[in-house]
């Protein structure tokens, strides 16, 4: 059983950064997923899989594997650049490319 300690990154399908502030720990799969012969429906045997904990800090997660003896692997999230823009530039005059309706 191994962990990985994450800090989840903003989907796509939103404009906020919605649960984006806490530190998961969640379960490396064990085995392989098949789909089931009759319904193609994907299945595993590892229920580990299916467990995601949630924490404040990085700090509580790692505390939390350390006393429960979960080898873990973390994961530090990557800083997202700022482009600063500004509506102004759409306008400029040394525009790169010129700006049509």
């Amino acid at each position: 059983m191994f962990a990985r300690i994450y800090k989840p990154s903003k989907t796509a399908m939103q404009s906020g950064r919605a649960k984006t502030a806490n530190w998961t720990l969640e379960f490396e799969p064990k085995s392989a997923r098949t789909p089931d012969p009759l319904m193609g429906w994907i299945s595993s045997a590892d229920t580990d899989a299916q467990v995601r904990l949630t924490f404040e800090t990085k700090d509580q997660a790692m505390a939390f594997a350390e006393h429960h003896g979960i080898p873990f692997r973390l994961v530090e999230p990557e800083a997202a650049p700022k482009i600063i823009k500004a509506y102004a530039d759409n306008f400029a005059f040394g525009r790169k490319q010129p700006w049509t309706h």
